[in-house]
């Protein structure tokens, strides 16, 4: 089997957009939407919509890849290093520290151009501590680099990426061709699906390769709208790994990319809805603290808290007692009168009955 690297025209991707330029239009009018309800929210408001936002993408980018970190812990470091929460402590999880430092660099300075050395830092940030492999540089192992499935001895091969003694040259084209593109690629989204699939298909680090490249499809987003993106990609992705890894795996087979841009497509958009939701969501949920706030102990405050820290999607399996428990640390007694008094005062809305009785926020 040829890969998209072993054909004479690599890498000049060929692509329509007849069909997808509704969604294009689409997109536009999303960005410039979400724009306008954060620039009516006060300050503290879009920080936590960014926040948020920032959190699920770091959650769901390691997700992707298998890793899973805790959200609280995520949640603190970005906090931590945004300067918002300077006495929070440093998270003992490098994995947490390496994503939220990725993430941070990348909205930070996301009108930079690409370079060597960016994603040298990158790579360093997100394989913080990692054993065995080479971290900051390119791959020099003579072995294959393969992305395979399946049981020892039974692998499957989806791709072979091009040999270590090229992808030196290999990327030093990739990132002059990113740079250069934010001129001669007018349609976001078009860059992001090619910068993304381009950089998987030569796959130039030992590990990491799939959160770096979707931490590249952000960069050329952000570039070319010229803010950072208000959405979580990797949240979208996430939700339907299969169908992202078959699309990658088809495109990685040939220049002709039509496939890939338009499912890319829909997964942006996909992802401005969720972005609309969650930031509606913070609005929301701003205006029932306000409304609320005084009427709950501490014990339901916490429990609250958590609860609303999952976002618009909900708190997953809704609250019950033994839930309640364990997050406001109380008795089993006490958490079923804290959860009634919550019903009393419409707080809470019960759902199903019995022993299976559990609460959601009536928001």
């Amino acid at each position: 089997m040829r890969y998209n690297w072993q054909q004479k025209d690599w890498p000049n991707f060929q692509y329509k957009t007849d069909a997808i330029e509704d969604l294009l239009f689409d997109f536009a009018q999303r960005t410039g939407r979400i724009s306008g309800v954060l620039d009516g929210f006060s300050e503290s408001e879009q920080t936590d919509a960014m926040i948020n936002l920032m959190v699920s993408e770091a959650i769901k980018t390691s997700e992707i890849e298998g890793e899973y970190l805790s959200r609280k812990d995520v949640m603190s470091s970005i906090r931590r290093n945004l300067g918002l929460n300077p006495e929070l402590p440093i998270p003992k999880d490098k994995r947490v520290q390496g994503v939220t430092e990725l993430m941070l660099a990348i909205r930070k300075h996301f009108t930079s151009p690409l370079t060597e050395k960016m994603l040298f830092d990158w790579h360093s940030m997100l394989m913080k501590n990692t054993q065995g492999i080479q971290i900051g540089q390119w791959r020099e192992h003579e072995e294959p680099m393969q992305i395979v499935s399946g049981a020892i001895g039974r692998e499957i091969v989806h791709f072979n990426a091009p040999p270590s003694n090229t992808v030196p040259s290999e990327m030093n084209r990739f990132i002059a061709w990113f740079n250069e593109s934010q001129h001669t690629i007018k349609k976001p989204i078009i860059r992001s699906a090619i910068a993304h699939l381009h950089f998987e298909s030569i796959h130039p680090f030992e590990d990491g390769n799939g959160r770096i490249g979707r931490a590249l499809a952000e960069k050329a987003l952000s570039q070319s709208i010229g803010r950072p993106v208000l959405f979580s990609l990797s949240k979208t992705i996430e939700g339907n790994k299969k169908e992202y890894y078959d699309a990658l795996q088809k495109a990685q087979r040939s220049i002709k990319i039509t496939d890939w841009i338009n499912y890319f497509v829909q997964t942006v958009l996909d992802a401005q809805i969720d972005a609309e939701q969650e930031i509606e969501f913070t609005l929301k949920k701003t205006k029932f603290f306000d409304t609320h706030q005084s009427k709950l102990n501490e014990r339901q405050q916490k429990v609250v808290r958590r609860m609303l820290e999952e976002g618009h999607q909900g708190f997953e399996g809704g609250m019950n007692a033994r839930k309640y428990v364990s997050i406001a640390s109380t008795s089993k007694a006490t958490a079923t009168r804290d959860l009634q008094d919550l019903v009393q005062k419409g707080i809470f809305k019960p759902m199903g009955g019995g022993r299976s009785t559990r609460y959601e926020i009536n928001i």
